[in-house]
């Protein structure tokens, strides 16, 4: 078989690129939940003061910075050695009441990893999978992606698209008892 080396070229630029962007998902992890993005945020650090504001180790630290840097998630000052974030990368990952909570969606991509296993199964099989059987971390990033949408336009397009009367679901619930069905 005769191989064109510069499709194959082509194929392992965006095989690698992938494989990347898949180890970078974990680090976006990391930055989250270690409250990297959020320090970032504040405003320009070195490797040192980011480790030392969010109690973490230096050395790590700064290979997460190189990762993040190279993904094109923080800015690198070579003048004066330090990180930061413009304000669009501080919205999207830094801030829960932003645009998107990027974050989030990488809490999505976690889930379908717990769920390989099962996946695997069910190829096979041909079973499915329901809501609620998967992991945590999907119901989590759910609701930290979907949100800035849902804050945005639930009530004020959503609903009224829908024809429900606004008015009526903002008054409180009166429950009524269930009238007692008719014997046979």
């Amino acid at each position: 078989m005769a191989i064109n080396e510069s499709k194959l070229n082509e194929f392992l630029g965006k095989a690698v690129g992938d494989l990347g962007a898949a180890i970078s998902a974990t680090l976006v992890l990391i930055g989250d939940r270690l409250g990297l993005y959020k320090e970032l945020a504040r405003g320009a650090v070195t490797s040192a003061e980011l480790a030392q504001r969010t109690g973490t180790n230096e050395r790590y630290v700064r290979e997460w910075l190189g990762n993040q840097g190279a993904s094109g998630y923080v800015q690198y000052d070579a003048a004066n050695g330090k990180w930061s974030m413009t304000p669009e990368q501080a919205l999207c990952l830094a801030d829960p009441n932003g645009p998107v909570d990027m974050p989030g969606a990488y809490n999505i991509v976690e889930a379908t990893f717990h769920a390989l296993g099962r996946t695997i199964e069910n190829f096979k099989s041909g079973k499915g999978m329901e809501w609620g059987e998967h992991h945590p971390c999907l119901f989590h990033g759910t609701e930290r992606f979907f949100r800035a949408g849902y804050n945005a336009n639930l009530v004020t397009s959503w609903l009224p698209a829908l024809e429900i009367n606004l008015r009526r679901l903002r008054l409180p619930r009166r429950i009524h008892p269930r009238r007692p069905r008719a014997s046979s």
